[in-house]
């Protein structure tokens, strides 16, 4: 039995998200995910990677009431780097500050523990 992948216009365009960890779900319109997720997919080596950075973007869209294509504007062109410090920033406007992702202060030793006494 063959099966024929036709497109049915009456269907509304919508992906749906749903991250079972947060609760968090929502629609958006397919073109938008499909352009963010094929982004993240070229950037980052995994699928998985990919699709947690689309969600995070559309999570941050949707509490910031910032438009997911101006947000996508802003990171599109990055290196892996700056990505994940852009995004790590705007993930960290929605945590508790006691939390914060991305957050690396090398911490220097103190002198006078650091110092080994040979007898």
């Amino acid at each position: 039995m063959s099966t024929v992948n036709a497109t049915n216009f009456k269907i509304d365009k919508t992906v749906r998200i749903f991250d079972q960890f947060y609760k968090f779900d929502i629609i958006v319109p397919v073109e938008e995910y499909d352009i963010i997720y094929s982004y993240f997919l070229s950037v980052f080596t995994t699928a998985e990677a990919a699709g947690n950075f689309t969600v995070v973007l559309f999570r941050v869209s949707q509490e910031s009431g910032t438009p997911v294509m101006e947000l996508f504007q802003q990171v599109h062109g990055q290196g892996l780097p700056e990505l994940t410090l852009t995004l790590a920033y705007y993930v960290n406007s929605l945590r508790s500050p006691l939390t914060l992702l991305g957050v690396n202060v090398p911490t220097i030793p103190n002198f006078y523990a650091g110092r080994c006494c040979l007898a």
